[in-house]
């Protein structure tokens, strides 16, 4: 996928969120939270994106299975000075779930 797809302003991803775990102790023990820009997958409507940070040029982004959603918590969004929004957010991934990492770049743009 290309990086410029990743960076263009998309439709509102609609979350079901959940409601606060009444232990959080006990979610931190067997989740781990990741923050950032959700966004539907391409092709799968049982995967979610969730890219890291929308305005970096090398942003990264996470590939997970929604079923290993645990809990979502909005965050403040990020705005740019074209005034386009994006919504962030903290998810809860269940510890030993398989997901995906991946770093699209354009050749010749890294920078050592």
């Amino acid at each position: 996928m290309p990086i410029n797809t990743l960076l263009k302003k998309t439709e509102k991803f609609e979350i079901e969120t959940y409601k606060k775990p009444k232990d959080r102790k006990m979610l931190v023990e067997t989740h781990i939270p990741y923050s950032g820009s959700p966004h539907k997958h391409p092709y799968d409507s049982e995967k979610m994106i969730l890219v890291i940070d929308p305005y970096y040029t090398s942003t990264f982004y996470y590939e997970f299975n929604k079923s290993d959603i645990s809990f979502i918590e909005e965050l403040p969004n990020l705005v740019n000075l074209k005034g386009e929004v994006f919504t962030i957010v903290r998810i809860w991934i269940k510890k030993m779930s398989i997901a995906v990492r991946s770093t699209p770049f354009i050749v010749g743009d890294i920078q050592g």
